[in-house]
């Protein structure tokens, strides 16, 4: 069944500027199934395929690169239920390879590019992670900050909860997007404009799922209430924080978190696939204020690998603070997982490969889905980037993760399978 998506938040970004849009694109019909069960959290899974689709076979820029990974970028596009569009950047000591297979947006001839926008999912947590643990280099917050102590508002049950735990997901907190009473207003009006800072009352009334450090659940409300401690222990808006933490420092030209569903201009459009049936664009069926500081920031592929690089590595935090961020807890996996066997630190992953080991985030939300990693010394990076969600269909998440695993491979060749990247 077929019906059209309700007219919701146009909204600016968060510098209160309008976008680089001037007006919505005309609205598609979109199917139930690609705006509703899916979009509330963009963690459920299911099956779903598409047709093949052809694969421009050239990476982005001058002829250098790996046609072997060329080629595995390329079988990624073709393959049944493939993303019509991937991007993938390797960078060495500031040398950055680009590639790129099928197109940017269905019916055109454009091929993804390191300039275009795009929702980058849970890889914002990352960026939560960095403003948090920036504050903490600043001694304006501390890793054994409690709920209680900072946002006594929330429910006395929580209060126990530390930042350390919110960071590494073993916090127990009930995840919001999970809530029946969020996925129904956003099956009725993808682009409802939540109030992103009070996204946690949904699920107020629920108690922890576990005693607070137990162990591991990936849960959206932890990034939530990251983002909220962090704007208790400085009085300053989250996305003014970004800026001047994370932004700045590593010279984001193109990274924002809005409010809204549009996104600057060029971008990825982003698509939902189904068997038999043409992808559809959902690029611009959801607000990102749903998401928030778990998951809205919009940025490129060439942002995106300046981030992980700074985060990863030595740029952004003191020694004390990333021994911290890397105490690992094995078996914790980003979702969705990563390559090779996961862990978790502290709004980071460690992600240890038949290559080697690097240290990331991943990220799925409708019409996207993102792997971010780089060398511990950040020296060297890897993002790779498709066009649609990949974990409605299995077989396209084992494909790509076996892809993701031959780009670190790739990245490391010549380190030998027990590197780490220098130890700054």
């Amino acid at each position: 069944m077929h019906r059209r998506v309700p007219a919701g938040y146009g909204g600016r970004n968060s510098t209160g500027s309008a976008p680089a849009r001037t007006r919505p694109r005309p609205r598609r019909r979109l199917r139930a199934a690609a705006v509703g069960a899916v979009v509330a959290a963009g963690l459920l899974g299911g099956a779903a395929t598409a047709p093949a689709r052809a694969a421009a076979p050239s990476p982005y820029g001058p002829g250098h690169g790996d046609p072997e990974l060329q080629r595995a970028l390329a079988d990624l596009v073709g393959a049944p239920g493939g993303p019509p569009g991937a991007i993938a950047i390797l960078t060495r000591d500031g040398v950055r390879q680009v590639y790129r297979a099928g197109t940017a947006e269905v019916g055109t001839d454009r091929r993804p590019r390191p300039d275009d926008h795009m929702r980058i999912a849970s890889v914002a947590k990352a960026f939560s992670g960095a403003v948090a643990l920036s504050l903490v280099d600043r001694r304006a917050l501390d890793l054994d900050d409690t709920i209680g102590r900072r946002l006594p508002h929330l429910p006395v049950a929580w209060h126990a909860v530390t930042l350390r735990q919110l960071l590494q997901h073993t916090s127990g907190l009930p995840d919001y997007s999970r809530s029946q009473a969020f996925q129904d207003i956003v099956r009725a009006d993808p682009r409802h404009h939540f109030d992103s800072r009070r996204l946690l009352d949904f699920v107020a009334d629920q108690p922890l799922g576990f005693p607070p450090g137990s162990r591991y659940a990936y849960s959206n409300s932890d990034n939530i209430a990251v983002a909220l401690m962090a704007e208790q222990a400085t009085g300053r808006p989250y996305e003014s924080l970004l800026r001047q933490l994370v932004y700045r420092p590593l010279d984001l030209t193109a990274t924002s978190l809005p409010q809204g569903y549009l996104l600057p201009r060029p971008f990825l459009h982003g698509y939902f696939t189904a068997p038999g049936e043409q992808p559809e664009d959902v690029s611009e069926a959801v607000s990102a204020s749903g998401a928030w500081a778990s998951g809205g920031i919009v940025s490129t592929p060439a942002d995106l690998s300046r981030f992980i690089g700074g985060y990863a590595g030595p740029e952004l935090l003191t020694p004390t603070t990333r021994r911290a961020q890397q105490d690992f807890l094995p078996g914790g996996a980003s979702e969705p997982a990563g390559p090779g066997a996961n862990a978790a630190g502290l709004g980071l992953f460690r992600y240890t490969t038949r290559c080697g080991t690097v240290l990331g985030h991943t990220g799925n939300t409708p019409g996207y889905t993102q792997f971010a990693a780089a060398t511990r010394d950040g020296r060297r990076t890897v993002t790779v980037s498709i066009t649609s969600q990949a974990t409605l269909n299995p077989s396209l998440l084992a494909r790509l993760r076996a892809t993701e695993e031959r780009f670190v491979c790739a990245l490391l060749g010549d380190l030998g399978p027990g590197h780490w990247g220098a130890h700054p």
